[in-house]
């Protein structure tokens, strides 16, 4: 097996979004923990189209410490961005994640990169056990969002959600976050092949500056894209599993109607029944729409099994070793 080599032990990535009032104590903390820790490190600061001074201080913290990089975006394009980019740039062993509003405790990174380098995990995501938030408006929504995640994804984690996480450079190297798939980076890694995932109790704090820049509609778009992450997952490189085989059982449940109706009419004319004409029984027409839907549904499976076949990375595969 070849031996990879980094730059770095540890990769510290923070999505920053009009943060300017916390970067330099959030700095300052870090790199206190880095030091006694005697790491070798970086801190991928992505300032994702902050309005205040965020930047700025990005700047002035870089050109103090050459173990500070900052990358800026002429807009804001969402934590996905950020942390695509930062997962780019990152030359640590491995990467952490976190929030940069102080909420997340870098005192918790230790022993997160001995979990990874030690024990053998490829991601460990923090758990937030008593969350500082509003209890109603956070923390109830936020236990039914990861309840259901966990029922969906397989993956036993109580805070899938959490910003601070830790990775073997590995994972965040084989996987392409996007939208806003951020918040299912471990059911990414998972469906890429690194499933030796757990999760530790972090400590969280109450925002000491600004507010959040989330509300209530994330976990309604959240809930959203994790279906769509779990269709993709599973029927992604093989649609006629699902369009084909749910175009096919419609067409057959139409056709059935309909020929059910057709020889109910013929058997009742041939005893002197009197008798509906077929095209005035609503079910008939029920049973067109479900042969018309079911040619469709198939067709759409076709299609999509030509475009999965003609795709550039349908023989994209993760290769754990060679030797």
């Amino acid at each position: 097996m070849v031996q990879e080599s980094y730059g770095k032990d540890i990769s510290i990535i923070f999505s920053i979004y009009n943060e300017e009032e916390s970067l330099r104590e959030l700095v300052s903390r870090t790199e206190k923990v880095m030091k006694d820790n005697r790491y070798s490190y970086e801190l991928i600061m992505v300032d994702d189209g902050s309005r205040d001074g965020s930047w700025e201080t990005i700047r002035e913290l870089s050109a103090r410490d050459g173990n500070i990089r900052g990358i800026s975006f002429r807009r804001n394009y969402g934590k996905s961005a950020a942390l695509y980019c930062g997962f780019r740039a990152a030359t640590g062993r491995v990467v952490v994640t976190m929030d940069a509003d102080l909420q997340d405790s870098p005192e918790e990174i230790p022993e997160m990169y001995r979990m990874i380098t030690e024990d053998g995990y490829d991601i460990v995501s923090g758990w937030k056990q008593h969350r500082q938030d509003n209890r109603i408006t956070k923390n109830l929504p936020s236990k039914l969002y990861n309840a259901t995640a966990r029922m969906i994804t397989g993956i036993r984690l109580h805070d899938m959600n959490c910003g601070l996480k830790a990775y073997r450079n590995e994972v965040v190297k084989n996987i392409e976050v996007y939208g806003e798939m951020h918040r299912y980076i471990p059911y990414l890694a998972k469906n890429a092949g690194f499933d030796r995932i757990t999760e530790k109790p972090v400590h969280h704090r109450k925002r000491k500056y600004g507010k959040s820049k989330f509300g209530m509609e994330r976990f309604v778009n959240g809930f959203l894209d994790l279906l769509s992450l779990w269709f993709l997952s599973t029927f992604g490189k093989k649609p006629m599993h699902f369009f084909g085989f749910t175009g096919l059982l419609t067409f057959l449940i139409g056709g059935i109607l309909a020929v059910w109706i057709i020889i109910e009419k013929l058997v009742q004319q041939s005893h002197g029944i009197p008798y509906r004409a077929v095209t005035e029984q609503p079910m008939f027409y029920l049973a067109l729409v479900a042969l018309v839907i079911g040619v469709l549904l198939f067709l759409a499976g076709f299609l999509g099994e030509m475009i999965s076949r003609s795709s550039s990375d349908r023989n994209h595969y993760n290769i754990r070793e060679e030797i």
